[in-house]
C-alpha cells in the first residue's frame, strides 16, 4: 500500500506542470484578448462614431457661425417639424401594429397548417428578407400606382398606400422570429390541449400565444425602429403629403442647403431610435425574457 501511494504522488509530481500551478495554461490574457478588440472597435470609430460625432457638431453650428442652440430652437418650434415627427410616429405604430397582427396569423397558418410547399414558403421568407424596400414598393406600384394592373387611381401617394407599403415589406421581420419559435414549441402540449377537447382559438390564446411573446417583443420592436428610420418607401411611393423625419432631413438637406437644421432632425431621429431600444432592453429584462 505504501509503494502504491508513493507511485501515485510520483505521476502526479510528473503531471504537474513546472511551477507548480495547474491553472497556468488557462490563465486569461487580456492583453491578446486587447489586441482582437481593437481593430473592430478602431473600425466602428471610424465608419459610426466618427461620422455620427461630426453630425452632433454640426447640428450646433448655424450658418452664421459659432456654436449655438439656435438651429434646434429653430427647428423644434416649427410646424414643419412637429408634422413630420407626428407622421413618422403613427406610421411607425400603425405599421408595426399591422406586421404583428399578419405576421402572427402568417405564421400560424405556416407553422400548424399542414398544406404543400409550406418549407418552401418558410424558406422565402429568408429570402424575402434581403429584398430591398424600394423593389417591394415599385412591386405595389405596378399593381396600384396611377397605371398599375388593379387600376389607374393615386392610393399609394397618401398615407394609407404607405401604411400598406411598410406593412407588406416589414412583415417577414415578425414572422421570421415567430416561426422559429414555433419550431421550439412542444407538440405534446398541444396534442394534450385537443384531447381535452380544446378547440383552435383556445389553444392559440392559452398554449401557442405565450410561447410566441419573446419573439413577437422581438419582431415588433425591430420593426418600430425600421419604420422609424425608413426613406426608401415613403420617398419611392412619390407620397408628397407624407413627411416623416428622414424625409425632412432630406429635404432640408438637399433641397434647401439647411445642413444645420438637416443634422438636428436626424440627432432627434437617432435619439428616438437609441431610447426606444433602450426601454424594450428594460422592459424585456423585467418580464424575464
Amino acid at each position: 500500500m505504501a509503494e502504491a501511494a508513493e507511485r501515485t504522488r510520483a505521476v502526479r509530481g510528473r503531471s504537474r506542470p513546472p511551477g507548480g500551478s495547474r491553472t497556468s495554461n488557462t490563465a486569461p490574457r487580456p492583453f491578446g484578448a486587447l489586441a482582437w478588440a481593437l481593430p473592430p472597435i478602431a473600425l466602428l470609430a471610424l465608419f459610426f462614431l466618427y461620422p455620427l460625432a461630426l453630425v452632433v457638431q454640426q447640428s450646433f453650428r448655424p450658418d452664421s457661425g459659432g456654436t449655438s442652440l439656435r438651429p434646434y430652437a429653430d427647428v423644434l418650434a416649427s410646424g414643419a417639424f412637429r408634422h413630420a415627427l407626428w407622421t413618422t410616429v403613427w406610421l411607425a405604430l400603425a405599421s408595426t401594429a399591422g406586421c404583428l397582427l399578419l405576421g402572427f396569423l402568417l405564421a400560424l397558418v405556416i407553422a400548424f397548417v399542414p398544406f404543400p410547399g409550406a418549407k418552401g414558403v418558410a424558406r422565402f421568407i429568408d429570402v424575402y428578407l434581403s429584398f430591398p424596400s424600394f423593389l417591394i414598393t415599385l412591386a405595389l406600384l405596378f399593381l396600384y400606382g396611377s397605371t398599375g394592373i388593379v387600376g389607374s387611381f393615386q392610393f399609394l401617394t397618401t398615407p394609407w398606400g404607405v401604411l400598406l407599403a411598410e406593412v407588406t415589406y416589414f412583415t417577414p421581420f415578425v414572422m421570421r422570429p415567430l416561426l422559429a419559435a414555433f419550431s421550439q414549441l412542444d407538440t405534446a402540449q398541444l396534442e394534450a390541449a385537443c384531447s381535452l377537447g380544446a378547440r383552435a382559438p383556445r389553444i392559440v390564446r392559452q398554449v401557442i400565444l405565450p410561447e410566441a411573446l419573446p419573439a413577437l417583443a422581438a419582431g415588433g420592436s425591430l420593426v418600430l425602429v425600421l419604420c422609424l428610420n425608413e426613406f426608401g418607401i415613403v420617398l419611392f411611393t412619390g407620397a408628397k403629403g407624407v413627411t416623416t423625419l428622414p424625409m425632412l432631413v432630406y429635404g432640408k438637406a438637399i433641397l434647401e442647403s439647411d445642413y444645420p437644421g438637416a443634422c438636428v432632425v436626424a440627432v432627434v431621429n437617432v435619439l428616438i431610435s437609441v431610447g426606444l431600444y433602450a426601454l424594450y432592453r428594460v422592459v424585456s429584462r423585467r418580464a424575464g425574457a
